[in-house]
């Protein structure tokens, strides 16, 4: 009876543990076997390591239906369901992860520089570490290809657009007034400090459908989203003062910046080749709160600028000078929110509000005029799987404008003008593989003010060719309502219009990289006048039109010489338009043909040093002589100018800085103005708009208090 209940147990355990062998092949897309991939069922300790050939074999107790999990370095993870019982010997086919460093990413128009980009043109923030910039943004990227420097604005035009056909954002929401106060033909600044952003993207074209009411280029700035340490930064300036700190919480974090500006001491010491009135003054700050949740991080963000200054500028029309002055008040404040919301959901939202205020008083007339404008946005994105990726969202801009100009004889004028854009877009990001992508996308918008609806496709495609290089496409349509100045007198507008066409070739290895982009843009239905200058009763229509197209080029090498860093940038550019006030078709006075520039960096270990040269070339700008008979007819003389900069570190944490620019004294001229009527002789006099000092230097201690006791600010130099 025992020897029965033996065997009966016997051949219930043999049942019930009986071992099923799971065996196969693991092989690349190409069939090229894969060694070493990790092949096990879910849940369980049962599985095996792929052979030299490829092949692998383990046996299971498992029973029924169980998932097959295959996963390989740099390949997508594999999982198959099968039924234990029922497996047979198979071969399993993995694709590469597209996710990887090496993988294929969209170039096509873009600069990059952060601490997680694939491709980084350029470090986090050194652009700023560049000679001749004094720590201006904008300063800094006029140094790369697709940029022109406009020297009597100081703003960004990119390739062949005027300086409001760039938009910025701040953490993917917008801001109307990016630029600080300024008089004519006097540059300015932009209003970011360095110091609280992490990186940017800088598209000089062909960007995504999630921006728009842009035609040429978009500026994507980017907040630290979790600072290192609490730290104190103190500036001391030829120029003013500056003051910086971060505090930090368990969940949360504070950080803001205050600067004070004074030119008058400077301006005192070194002679300027404008009369000052009241020399330039302003009082700014920046402030970032951050808050992380357990699936996203919220941040707010404020600036604040007062500015106040008064300047005696010459007119060739007139004997005296005209006496200007300007006070602006400026606040931008915006709140976003990045999160995860489960089952591969991301969502991206926020608002911002910003307000500008000018009193400008020329001579003995006054102009005041404020805006205020608001952005909403949503941007939701679904990650299907690692090959396809689909974002939607929308934008709701709202802008209101007002302005009123009064004379002493009591006349007085109102203008302005009110109106909202409703936008909505959709994108969707394939990867067929590690080596191509494609991006493609739809943005349709409608303003109020033109009672217009936009449709607006744009696409971009990359191919790998090797490890080091990839050559990307890009085609889109951007649309962008009248400016400003147009609208305050007129209403009755279509929108302008662009298209895109982008070749692109990148190489980056090693700390090398080059970039070769050509470029074709079809501009039409811009805004035509028929006065000198808009005014009330100017005549408006949309029947302007022009083109721009050239060749950007870019190498930076950070490795070839130890301790030194250096970028060269060309732009060729060939562009003409028909706008404006215009006769005929013909290059804008703000284009120069050919750009250059070299900007190098190098450390000097054993003078605990960084020096900087910069060099930016720009071949003549054409004006209109009305001496001549042919518009715009006329050709400046070439622009030059070399900067150089010294940042000895006292101590590591103390800084003393010391810049040059425009060294040699090079007198650059940007164009002339002439007079309004001809003189005795039948010819129009003129006067050349020349750079408002020959030189600028600047001196500066920085002191950064900190618990590691060796951040410094020399990447923000």
């Amino acid at each position: 009876m025992k020897s029965i209940f033996t065997i009966i147990f016997l051949c219930v355990c043999n049942t019930i543990f009986a071992q099923v062998t799971i065996s196969g092949k693991v092989t690349d897309a190409k069939g090229n076997p894969l060694t070493a991939a990790n092949v096990y069922i879910d849940g369980t300790y049962d599985g095996a390591v792929t052979a030299e050939d490829g092949t692998f074999s383990f046996e299971t107790t498992e029973t029924g239906i169980r998932t097959l999990i295959i996963s390989f370095v740099s390949y997508e993870e594999l999982r198959q369901r099968i039924v234990v019982g029922e497996y047979k010997p198979q071969t399993f086919t993995m694709r590469e992860d597209v996710n990887t460093l090496d993988a294929v990413v969209i170039s096509a128009g873009t600069f990059q520089a952060g601490d997680n980009t694939k491709t980084t043109a350029l470090k986090p923030l050194d652009i700023v570490t560049t000679a001749g910039s004094a720590g201006d943004i904008i300063a800094a990227l006029q140094t790369l290809p697709g940029t022109q420097t406009v020297g009597e604005s100081g703003r960004l035009f990119v390739r062949g657009g005027e300086s409001d056909e760039t938009q910025t954002f701040v953490d993917g929401i917008r801001v109307a007034q990016p630029y600080g106060a300024s008089a004519n033909n006097l540059p300015t600044r932009g209003r970011f400090s360095p110091f609280l952003f992490k990186g940017m993207t800088f598209s000089t074209g062909g960007y995504s459908a999630e921006y728009g009411e842009a035609l040429s280029s978009v500026l994507l700035l980017n907040t630290i989203d979790e600072p290192e340490q609490e730290q104190t930064d103190i500036s001391l300036m030829t120029v003013g003062l500056g003051l910086g700190n971060t505090q930090k919480w368990e969940k949360s974090s504070l950080s803001f910046n205050m600067a004070y500006v004074n030119l008058e001491p400077y301006q005192w010491m070194i002679p300027q080749n404008v009369s000052w009135n009241k020399p330039y003054q302003s009082l700014s700050g920046e402030t970032v709160y951050r808050y992380k949740f357990s699936n996203g991080l919220l941040k707010t963000y404020v600036a604040f600028d007062h500015a106040d200054f008064s300047i005696n500028q010459k007119d060739v029309n007139y004997t005296e000078p005209i006496r200007t002055g300007i006070t602006n008040d400026n606040l931008y404040a915006n709140s976003s929110y990045k999160g995860l919301l489960g089952n591969m959901w991301s969502i991206h939202t926020g608002f911002s509000y910003g307000y500008s205020h000018n009193d400008i008083g020329i001579n003995e007339n006054n102009v005041t005029n404020g805006e205020h404008s608001s952005h909403i946005k949503l941007r939701l994105k679904k990650t299907i799987t690692n090959r396809f990726k689909l974002t939607f969202g929308g934008d709701y801009f709202i802008t209101d404008f007002n302005e009123d100009y009064n004379e002493p004889t009591g006349f007085s004028f109102n203008s302005g003008y009110n109106n909202s854009i409703a936008a909505l877009y959709a994108e969707t990001d394939i990867f067929f593989s590690k080596n191509l992508a494609l991006k493609a996308g739809l943005r349709t918008s409608n303003s109020s003010v033109l009672g217009e609806t936009s449709f607006e496709p744009r696409a971009a495609l990359a191919y790998k060719v090797g490890k080091k290089g990839q050559f990307s496409v890009a085609y889109g349509d951007f649309y962008q309502t009248p400016r400003q100045g147009y609208l305050k007198y007129y209403r009755n507008f279509e929108y302008e219009k662009t298209s895109h066409y982008i070749a692109n070739y990148m190489y980056n290895h090693n700390g090398r990289t080059f970039r070769a982009e050509a470029y074709y843009k079809d501009y039409a239905d811009l805004v035509k006048y028929d006065t000198n200058m808009p005014q009330y009763g100017t005549q408006f229509n949309n029947n302007g039109s022009g083109y721009a197209q050239g060749l950007d080029l870019f190498w930076r090498d950070d490795k070839t010489v130890k301790n030194l860093e250096y970028w060269v940038s060309y732009s060729y550019i060939d562009s003409e338009r028909d706008y404006r006030n215009y006769e005929n078709s013909v290059t804008p006075s703000y284009i120069a043909k050919h750009n250059l520039s070299i900007v190098t960096k190098y450390f000097i270990s054993s003078l605990r040093s960084q020096v900087g040269v910069t060099h930016s070339f720009n071949s003549g700008r054409p004006y209109d002589n009305p001496n001549e008979v042919a518009f715009m007819n006329g050709t400046t003389k070439s622009y030059n100018s070399l900067s150089v900069s010294w940042a000895w570190l006292l101590s590591q944490q103390k800084i003393l800085y010391f810049s040059v620019s425009n060294v040699t004294g090079s007198n650059n001229v940007f164009g002339y103005s002439y007079a309004n009527t001809p003189n005795i002789n039948g010819q129009f006099d003129r006067q050349a708009v020349t750079q408002p000092a020959d030189r600028f230097f600047f001196v500066g201690f920085f002191w950064t208090i900190s618990d590691d006791k060796k951040t410094n600010q020399l990447d923000n130099l």
